[in-house]
């Protein structure tokens, strides 16, 4: 069985990262996405890179900014950034086939070290992408060259990030590691949203404010955070898991809080999302 920790960051990855599609959604009527992206995790970064330093934990080396700098730049730049740039140009429905690709990139890329996914996590993968898809049939596909490109190159770099941070670049241990990815990852962010003109509008609406604020908070210190440690933690298809489960949180706060209406094809979709997870959390175990 797994620890209260991985169990506890789990539930923190699905439920938050679950609704920041729609806090991402309400922030853009204010923040254009590098900028809104930028902020979020450089200030994210700095609240945890200072609190780190006033408990006495060591600083990076100059090596380990180095590589927190090519991980920022992969998950955070590439990932979160192209991500929030996409979400311009393509819709929701589509955005999740889409995301719901990522287990078989992060799979194939983990396979480049050797560590392939075993037949029942296979299984998972595949059982959880069929029914994002179903979930995901009710809605509207339509998208833009420019949204298709940019999410696709979203999801590959968020992958190969994600993979390389724990495999092949150092980065410092802990979270004085998270700090300096996102520091470095939001400071990249400013700066190309400033290339490309990008400003804030003014006046900052409240509910733009507010859903910035749960970005910080939640989708950053609080999630990345947590999936951070799930990548060193677990095996990879669970630690993608995210990307069946999320949708599902999405739909049941339409329900309960955006009055939505929920018919027997999302329930179908949620009970075969919900049965990959369960292949996939006890696959090792199977085979131990």
């Amino acid at each position: 069985m797994f620890s209260r920790s991985v169990v506890l960051a789990l539930l923190i990855v699905y439920v938050v990262w679950g609704s920041t599609y729609f806090a991402i959604h309400i922030a853009l009527q204010s923040f254009p996405p590098f900028l809104l992206m930028g902020t979020r995790f450089l200030v994210a970064g700095g609240l945890l890179y200072g609190f780190l330093l006033l408990r006495g934990v060591a600083q990076p080396s100059w090596l380990q900014w180095r590589d927190a700098g090519l991980v920022g730049s992969l998950i955070l730049v590439g990932g979160m950034g192209l991500t929030s740039y996409a979400q311009q140009y393509i819709s929701s429905g589509l955005t999740a086939v889409f995301i719901a690709c990522s287990p078989f990139i992060l799979a194939f890329c983990v396979g480049m070290y050797g560590e392939w996914p075993t037949r029942r996590e296979w299984a998972g993968i595949l059982c959880g992408f069929g029914g994002a898809i179903l979930l995901a049939a009710g809605s509207d596909f339509s998208a833009r060259p420019a949204g298709v490109i940019a999410l696709l190159g979203a999801i590959i770099c968020w992958n190969l990030g994600s993979v390389l941070s724990q495999r092949k670049f150092s980065v410092a241990p802990g979270a004085m590691g998270f700090a300096s990815e996102m520091l470095l990852g939001g400071v990249m962010l400013v700066l190309l949203g400033w290339c490309q003109g990008e400003h804030i509008l003014s006046p900052i609406t409240p509910a733009a404010w507010l859903a910035w604020a749960y970005l910080v908070v939640a989708g950053s210190l609080g999630a990345f955070t947590a999936y951070m440690y799930l990548i060193a933690t677990v095996p990879p298809a669970l630690a993608s898991s995210y990307s069946y489960v999320n949708p599902v949180i999405a739909v049941t706060l339409g329900v309960l809080y955006a009055d939505e209406k929920i018919g027997l094809r999302e329930i179908i979709a949620m009970v075969i999302i919900l049965s990959s997870v369960l292949l996939i959390t006890t696959a090792r175990r199977a085979v131990k």
